[in-house]
């Protein structure tokens, strides 16, 4: 029992890695240098911590990135 829950851990982790994975490729950073994009999600981090207006407007892009999925 306990191996079959670590195993569904496991497969839950990899599952989201791999969806994390598909932001960067569609924000087209796929071929951008791993530091890059560590600094891009750092700084992103601190200004979402720093300002809600900021948090508010890239969720607008991302959003807005998404909804152009299903044009």
């Amino acid at each position: 029992m306990r191996r079959s829950i670590s195993s569904e851990t496991r497969k839950k982790d990899t599952r989201e890695k791999i969806e994390l994975g598909g932001l960067i490729v569609k924000a087209g950073l796929r071929y951008e240098k791993r530091a890059l994009l560590l600094g891009l999600l750092i700084d992103g981090h601190r200004r979402i911590d720093d300002d809600p207006a900021e948090r508010t407007r890239l969720v607008t892009i991302g959003a807005e990135a998404f909804g152009r999925d299903h044009e």
